[in-house]
């Protein structure tokens, strides 16, 4: 099970429990109706926030992998340069 999924089932969890601790919780309409509100709200914003770091952490990976893949190009690139003038030396 990937660690996203998990996360998403804590979190899922988390408002669940929440949201049943307050519509259980002896107080008025408008007061419980605010305090979904705040939380819901707060749980949006660790998601988003969560959402974004993934998203960035993801983005420096992939921009990682394409520069060592550059690298390892160019480094190719001038072995075989090197080969085919070590191999146009040894036919003159």
């Amino acid at each position: 099970m990937s660690t996203s999924k998990i996360l998403l089932g804590i979190i899922a969890g988390v408002a669940v429990g929440a949201a049943a601790g307050i519509l259980t919780a002896p107080d008025s309409g408008v007061n419980t109706r605010k305090k979904i509100s705040e939380k819901s709200q707060g749980y949006a914003n660790d998601l988003q926030n969560k959402v974004n770091n993934f998203k960035n952490g993801f983005k420096s990976s992939v921009n990682t992998v394409k520069d060592d893949v550059h690298m390892i190009a160019d480094q190719a690139k001038t072995k075989l340069g090197d080969h085919a003038k070590k191999a146009g030396s040894y036919n003159s």
